[in-house]
């Protein structure tokens, strides 16, 4: 029984010498034997170019709130009009990557109702398994915008909140302040003797002087009475 004899390297000299008689140098002979051993990765799919796209975006969004984080919150950083142009930034990038996903959606849905056949009736497997990976991928990068998005929805709410706060002890104010104006005007507008009265009731020396002088009339009531009794007895 004859032996098996390899016969790689007669292939390898036969590969070269027919390269160098075709105008090819080393160094493109060298590329050409490795293109035989390694093969080129595959072309990514539109799809999956644009998921990758959509997905830096959305690193991107984050990035720039991590950054103006606390320009937008603290109010000694920025003014209204910064922080304005901020959150105008955001919403530029969060509508930006929802027209992304949504055109990754629509995408599969037209791929969905491709596969079909002309009974409705779904393809092969691997069509199917393919789409439902794909709706795997839109679901996450979903779940991605919205966990930044609520990020950003968290910031908005303590500079609402931080305008609140600014707000209302200037209305505190203006309210004790129109309540005191009001009392004014409303004494100011009362009657001079009714004024008097209202006066006089407030002041306990008033109050008391009546007492004091039906107490003295009872005394010399009594003294009077006990001095006719003392003539009287006479």
């Amino acid at each position: 029984m004859s032996k098996v004899r390899d016969r790689t390297e007669d292939f390898k000299d036969v590969a070269h010498r027919s390269a160098l008689s075709l105008g090819y140098n080393e160094s493109k002979t060298a590329a050409l034997l490795a293109s035989f051993i390694m093969h080129k990765p595959r072309q990514r799919s539109g799809f999956t170019r644009a998921a990758l796209k959509t997905l830096e975006s959305i690193g991107t969004l984050e990035q720039f709130l991590m950054k103006h984080k606390k320009d937008y919150v603290d109010l000694h950083r920025t003014t209204e009009q910064e922080r304005d142009s901020i959150e105008h930034e955001v919403t530029i990038f969060v509508k930006s990557c929802k027209e992304q996903i949504d055109v990754l959606r629509n995408s599969i849905n037209e791929e969905d109702a491709n596969s079909k056949g002309w009974l409705g009736l779904k393809g092969d497997n691997l069509n199917a398994d393919t789409i439902a990976h794909k709706h795997g991928v839109v679901l996450i990068l979903s779940e991605k915008l919205h966990s930044v998005t609520s990020q950003f929805d968290q910031l908005r709410a303590i500079r609402f909140q931080d305008a609140i706060n600014r707000v209302t002890p200037r209305r505190k104010r203006k309210n004790t302040t129109k309540s005191n104006a009001a009392e004014t005007s409303a004494s100011s507008s009362l009657d001079p003797n009714m004024k008097r009265d209202f006066e006089g009731l407030g002041d306990p020396d008033t109050q008391a002087a009546p007492i004091r002088v039906q107490e003295q009339l009872l005394d010399d009531e009594t003294r009077a009475l006990q001095v006719s009794g003392k003539f009287a007895d006479r």
